[in-house]
């Protein structure tokens, strides 16, 4: 089972505290930049475009503690940028944990041997490492050898200690559905606790405008890959509802709300892949923004997307919007 069971019920029971209060905007998880800079130059990444009196920005652990508690989320995903080459990231780490919120942090791992043993083998942490296919394919999209073996070897390395380790994998257009399969086949061997997959979103400040799927491609080439996902060949670290809207099999609306992005640069409308301002507070953010000009049918940027951090929250609330789809998911997952 990819989302420990822990993991599970804590979120079910945010998710009825805010039914219970009445509120229909809420978020599920934050989006934590504390850094904009990386070690690698992605294809698909537009963070280190950014201005370099920007990119020597951090967020202060003081910073991401405060965003955590004025959203309330119970997972933080902190990202980048390379998480890792923040001179505090450890700081933020703990004093995260310390709040209870679930953490999943993003790397490349190129650095990761450095920190274990200095980062908690906390059941509340999880080591999110980016592996975007197999070697050739991996180490073309980040534009360095030898990452792919870095990558994997520090995995393993975790794993040894104790650490929970999640595979985060985007898929550009070059990849198939059999390379995908080879990519999962050859992941759950080393260990990990599950993965989480995606399609890379054509935003405007990637280098690579080319390489995207687009939402039809998106739901075909899903739809083909997750039907032979049988008796647990792969652990999956998505809920069960957003894997069949991935395959077209369920039709959601965009909450981008759900997952609001924090950096250097404040709360980011409407999410962390579109740039349209920013707000100072959380308050503001979910007051100021205009929720209702985002979304696949509501805006044309939004037109190819289906990327977790619009859709997931809402398959998360459908799942518990029902006694009957709180046991279909249920059983999903279980």
């Amino acid at each position: 089972m990819a989302v420990p069971l822990r993991q599970a019920l804590t979120i079910g029971y945010y998710l009825f505290r805010q039914k219970l209060k009445g509120r229909k905007k809420f978020p599920l998880v934050l989006m934590l930049e504390p850094l904009f800079r990386c070690n690698l130059e992605c294809v698909g990444c537009g963070k280190i475009q950014k201005p370099n009196e920007i990119l020597k920005q951090n967020l202060s652990p003081e910073d991401c503690l405060k965003a955590a508690n004025e959203c309330g989320a119970p997972v933080v995903s902190i990202a980048g940028g390379e998480p890792l080459m923040h001179p505090q990231i450890q700081e933020i780490v703990e004093g995260l944990i310390h709040q209870g919120r679930y953490v999943y942090l993003c790397t490349n791992a190129l650095l990761l041997d450095n920190f274990l043993g200095k980062l908690p083998t906390s059941p509340l942490l999880t080591l999110s490492v980016h592996l975007d296919g197999m070697e050739e394919d991996h180490d073309r999209i980040v534009a360095q050898e030898g990452t792919f073996k870095t990558a994997v070897a520090a995995i393993k390395k975790a794993k040894s200690m104790g650490y929970r380790v999640n595979s985060a994998t985007t898929f550009f257009d070059e990849m198939t559905v059999a390379k995908a399969e080879e990519f999962l086949d050859f992941v759950k061997p080393l260990g990990v606790d599950g993965v989480t997959l995606a399609s890379a979103f054509q935003y405007p400040d990637a280098p690579d405008q080319e390489h995207f799927f687009g939402r039809k491609r998106t739901f075909e080439f899903f739809n083909e890959l997750l039907e032979k996902n049988k008796k647990g060949r792969w652990d999956i670290n998505h809920s069960p509802f957003y894997m069949e809207f991935l395959q077209g099999k369920r039709d959601y609306n965009c909450t981008p709300w759900g997952n609001p992005n924090y950096s250097v640069l404040g709360w980011q409308k409407p999410c962390y892949l579109l740039d349209e301002g920013y707000a100072e507070s959380f308050a503001e953010l979910m007051e100021s923004t205009e929720w209702e000009n985002y979304g696949h049918l509501n805006n044309p940027k939004c037109a190819d997307c289906t990327a977790h951090c619009g859709y997931e929250a809402t398959a998360v609330q459908d799942a518990t919007a029902s006694l009957g789809n709180m046991l279909e998911s249920s059983k999903a997952m279980f």
